[in-house]
């Protein structure tokens, strides 16, 4: 699998550990006070970025699509413009909070909704960008994104497995430097459309690090996700699930996703190596429980050994193992055997 480089020492894929996202998007409620508590929050918890959304209006969206009414308990406004006007951060404050996240010590970036929005990410040298599922059908926007030539990271809700491989086919052509994340777009999303054996496809289909973008309640489906091998694991971050917004209650609060870093790196440790061998810690369990072969009865020199002859015990000393006892059976004793004693190699011939 090829890696993709984020910055001088990170990297995702490979031997990589996973690269763990906390996705503010609009979290913050307008309030850059706010996103910059999420910010800290989310270096506290152990992510290693923090995300937010950033959007030029007219670019992403119609007029009359602005002025509809937007009548709903998370609107901000009376309007959809009024409401996305409010929650929408300034050129000037996404660089202070890009300059914020820098002093506190953890990665900064957007998911960019538009071809303006891009070009501003890559003006303030963000280390990656996202494209999220709202331009999974987008080709014009993903041709341009690929042509900058700066990571991505591109979630695929949405769309069908013909549209991923366009998607794949069109950054590719470009270059390789960007992941692709399975996601559902729904908030929150109920537990079976999470499917998460999609990443298992994307993993036999495709040649770059994939992962998961998780809007389900909970961090069960998001530690699965690690299990089956994600690279990329995107949760959001709130600091209170009762929030005005749709995000709020598939998001997970500072505490809660600390914890999930804790176990995604738990669960990290726990793959190990697909290859079965015998480890340093079962030693004191093998000295102590593991089986050996003994006489199930006394038997002198020169007698042959039959099945019935040949116990299986935890032996003190210890014997040979109990695996052996094929090699044993019909074999002839060189030394006189009481019962219970440990058979060693040696013993017979």
């Amino acid at each position: 699998m090829l890696e993709v480089k984020i910055t001088e020492d990170i990297r995702i894929g490979g031997k990589n550990p996973c690269f763990i996202i906390a996705e503010v998007g609009q979290n913050h409620q307008g309030d850059i006070e706010v996103a910059k508590k999420l910010i800290k929050a989310a270096k506290d918890a152990g992510a290693n970025c923090v995300k937010f959304q950033k959007t030029c209006l007219n670019e992403k969206f119609t007029k009359k699509y602005l002025e509809k009414p937007y009548d709903s308990p998370n609107s901000w406004g009376k309007t959809y413009g009024e409401h996305k006007r409010h929650l929408e951060f300034s050129e000037s404050q996404y660089r202070e909070l890009f300059k914020y996240a820098q002093e506190v010590g953890i990665l900064f970036t957007a998911s960019a909704m538009d071809m303006v929005s891009f070009d501003f990410l890559v003006n303030i040298k963000v280390p990656f960008i996202k494209i999220g599922s709202g331009d999974s059908n987008n080709l014009l926007f993903l041709k341009y994104a690929a042509s900058k030539k700066i990571p991505l990271i591109i979630s695929t809700g949405m769309v069908d497995k013909q549209a991923v491989k366009t998607i794949y086919d069109i950054i590719a052509a470009q270059h390789k430097q960007f992941c692709l994340l399975h996601c559902i777009s729904a908030y929150p999303v109920p537990f079976e459309d999470c499917n998460l054996t999609v990443l298992q496809d994307y993993k036999n289909t495709f040649d770059i690090p994939v992962g998961y973008s998780g809007q389900e309640v909970g961090t069960a489906v998001a530690l699965g996700a690690i299990a089956l091998g994600a690279k990329v694991l995107e949760k959001h971050i709130t600091l209170d699930k009762g929030l005005r917004g749709t995000d709020h209650v598939c998001s997970l609060t500072p505490t809660e996703f600390q914890q999930l870093v804790r176990d995604v790196r738990v669960i990290e440790a726990s793959l190990g190596t697909p290859i079965k061998k015998v480890v340093t810690s079962e030693i004191p369990c093998i000295d102590k429980l593991q089986k050996s072969l003994v006489m199930g009865c006394t038997k002198n020199k020169g007698e042959i050994l039959y099945p019935g002859d040949v116990k299986i015990k935890v032996a003190e000393p210890k014997g040979l193992n109990a695996l052996h006892f094929e090699d044993v059976i019909y074999k002839t004793l060189v030394y006189d055997k009481k019962e219970d004693e440990p058979l060693n190699e040696g013993d017979f011939c």
